[in-house]
């Protein structure tokens, strides 16, 4: 198994022979199929283990907003990791600094990436030393950032992604830390493992025949992708019923990521001492002077106040924190019960007929399209023809998936760029549905669209209704405000089970 310190890429080899074939492993001699003895896969930085299991999801309070948006019911989630804290100023700040280097020459890149802290703006409140000061100055260092939209998120998920995997490449040894990465030569996962990013090899990793060779998913050295929590994975993980649990018994339920009804400290040391930072009532966010309460206004350390049993920080309060899902008010009673989750687009690599990929991009990423999209705009060799079979499945019918089963007209339309000849599947759902918001739900009637996403958790600005897991509210993907933050995750593979 490799991990963040192994310096090594002597990778220790499964000895025997396939229990199917007979055919010896890791032998040149017979095929030269190699297989890797692989343990259980190493926790990525900043990320704490969250074994899954079923839990009751849904809003245990008083619906005082009537949304009925939040109804129980009971879901499995696999297991996973998540974000010890929030990404804090620091974390994203690191984030720019890599962009202002690698793209100096797409000056957009990393305007795109910057925070707005405009959102510190009140018509009447005074707020402009958090406009100045907030992101930039060193006080703020380890205070969760905001101003970050769903898009600029899921942005630095990526960018994350892509950094710790070079990071472990480079201390197996497989590749040399590369400081003339520009533009599109730049360390991608993706480009990477498809053959399009080569770097400063080492020439350390070997095939069984002595030749030099990338790093493969199969060696176990690189992570799954850096991404949001969906919004089940964010509650299961805010509630920590594992805290809560004998055998297999959950003894008691949670209002709040802690037992009790109550939001102050019960323990004798701390007593009387609130548990998150959130508005204690109308124009009281921090407490008195010469006893400051939660003791912050606005946002909080990352790390600030006691975590949960999970061992994870601001559950509750401090920032409001993005998840994955686009929002409908019936998304639980919609939801599959394992892994629940709305909000997907399918994407495939494009490729040529051959089956080549396409070369990467102008930032140095693989290209995607949209299952049953014309390839040919990306540069690929492919006819419609090619694609035609791509959606007829038994498993989906469409590629986004985002107003799946919501009601709404564009579901029941056709694919609209296929010739005819290549489509005798017109009348069923929709390839695909970007033609505006008339077209995305209700939206001309209503703020949900397909680009509405759930945040969740409560904040310095919020009553402590708010700070209830199974709260959520929505907010347009390209939105941002003072008081949304985030935290990433990761799927875990393999044996659920931690022990």
């Amino acid at each position: 198994m490799q991990s963040c310190n192994k310096k090594s890429v002597n990778i220790p080899h499964r000895q025997g022979q396939s229990p199917k074939t007979g055919w010896y492993y890791n032998d040149p001699k017979w095929g030269g199929f190699e297989v890797v003895d692989f343990t259980e896969q190493p926790t990525g930085p900043g990320l704490v283990f969250i074994e899954g299991g079923t839990f009751v999801m849904g809003n245990p309070e008083q619906d005082i907003t009537y949304s009925w948006d939040a109804m129980k019911r009971r879901v499995t989630i696999s297991s996973y990791y998540i974000d010890e804290t929030e990404i804090s100023n620091l974390d994203y700040r690191e984030y720019l600094h890599w962009i202002s280097k690698v793209f100096a020459d797409y000056p957009m890149v990393y305007k795109r990436a910057l925070p707005d802290t405009l959102v510190w703006r009140r018509p009447l409140a005074y707020n402009e030393p958090f406009v100045k000061y907030y992101f930039r100055f060193p006080a703020f260092n380890d205070y969760p950032v905001v101003g970050v939209s769903w898009v600029q998120a899921n942005d630095y998920s990526a960018w994350r992604t892509d950094r710790v995997n070079e990071k472990l490449l480079i201390d197996a040894g497989v590749i040399q830390y590369d400081d003339q990465q520009s533009g599109a030569n730049n360390f991608n996962t993706e480009a990477y493992l498809a053959g399009q990013y080569e770097g400063q090899s080492t020439g350390a990793l070997k095939d069984l025949e002595g030749n030099e060779r990338h790093a493969t998913l199969e060696d176990g050295i690189l992570l799954p992708r850096y991404r949001l929590p969906t919004e089940a994975e964010w509650e299961f993980a805010a509630y920590a019923l594992i805290g809560n649990t004998q055998d297999e018994r959950i003894y008691a339920s949670r209002i709040y990521p802690w037992n009790g009804h109550f939001l102050r400290n019960p323990d004798r040391a701390y007593r009387g001492l609130f548990m998150a930072n959130f508005k204690r009532g109308r124009g009281d966010y921090m407490g008195v002077a010469g006893y400051l309460n939660d003791g912050y206004a606005p946002t909080a350390p990352v790390d600030a106040f006691w975590p949960n049993d999970y061992g994870l920080y601001n559950m509750a309060g401090n920032v409001n924190e993005w998840v994955l899902d686009v929002y409908r008010p019936l998304s639980y009673v919609d939801f599959d019960d394992f892994n629940p989750f709305r909000g997907n687009v399918f994407k495939t690599v494009v490729r040529n007929k051959d089956g080549s990929i396409v070369e990467k991009d102008s930032l140095g990423r693989i290209r995607y399209r949209l299952m049953g999209e014309d390839p040919s705009k990306y540069g690929s060799d492919m006819t419609a023809a090619d694609v035609q079979h791509e959606l007829k499945r038994y498993n989906y019918s469409k590629a986004d998936n985002r107003n799946y089963l919501d009601g709404d007209l564009q579901s029941s339309l056709g694919p609209s760029w296929l010739p005819e000849e290549a489509t005798d599947y017109k009348g069923t759902e929709s390839v695909y549905n970007y033609k505006g918001s008339d077209d995305n739900h209700t939206g001309a009637t209503s703020l949900i669209s397909d680009e509405a996403r759930v945040y969740k958790g409560g904040s310095w600005r919020d009553l402590p209704y708010w700070l209830v897991p199974g709260t959520r509210r929505f907010m347009d993907q390209n939105r941002s405000t003072d008081d949304i933050g985030f935290r990433c995750a990761m799927i875990h593979v393999g044996k659920p089970s931690a022990y």
